[in-house]
């Protein structure tokens, strides 16, 4: 029997939230097969600390691992738009990553907007790319009471949107992409937009 356009959709948009949960959970648990599970060969990603394909995404997640450099990611409700076998998912997320400056365990916090593109083949849904929207960040301590300081100097060539997140990266050995998505310059946010919703051919909101 052909279910109604509404199931459908319903029975997509679940699939989609699933997978998107997936990725971020094995993610931050170090379920890498899972994780490389999530991606369509050909993908693509794109963050602070890395760029380039999805299996690969993997390969330097695992290795982050290894360097005991611990992202998790706290995500909000899923929002999911989809276009025939194409979607896009977009949702609300934290990056906490537990750090050690100046013998202070200190916690950066990146709040981001990731967005994702997704396609259907062969019936399955696939991430075929993956990026982030930064907003802003803070970096407090573990313990209330202690504190470090920091040189503005030592922060001048960080972006504002991501230049904490940055600078802990940087003190782990990354090297960080100037020239990602992030609110100060909102003509990235609205250009990124434009480019996601065009590609899966429906109206920008």
């Amino acid at each position: 029997m052909d279910l109604p356009r509404s199931v459908r959709d319903a029975v997509d948009i679940s699939d989609i939230t699933q997978l998107i949960l997936k990725e971020r959970e094995s993610r931050d648990l170090g379920r890498w097969d899972d994780l490389r599970d999530c991606f369509h060969p050909d993908s693509q990603v794109r963050v602070t600390w890395f760029r380039g394909s999805g299996a690969d995404f993997v390969a330097g997640s695992i290795d982050m691992a290894r360097r005991n450099v611990l992202a998790r990611h706290r995500l909000s409700s899923i929002r999911v738009v989809l276009a025939g076998d194409r979607a896009i998912a977009t949702t609300s997320g934290i990056i906490d990553i537990p750090v050690r400056l100046q013998d202070v365990d200190m916690n950066v916090l990146c709040y981001t907007r990731f967005v994702y593109r997704l396609e259907r083949r062969s019936g399955q849904w696939r991430v075929l790319s993956f990026e982030a929207i930064y907003l802003r960040d803070e970096l407090t301590p573990a313990i209330p009471g202690h504190s470090i300081i920091i040189d503005p100097h030592e922060l001048a060539a960080f972006r504002p949107a991501y230049r904490l997140l940055s600078y802990v990266l940087s003190k782990q050995g990354y090297s960080v992409d100037p020239d990602l998505v992030g609110e100060d310059k909102p003509e990235t946010v609205r250009a990124m937009m434009q480019d996601v919703f065009a590609w899966a051919g429906v109206a920008a909101p």
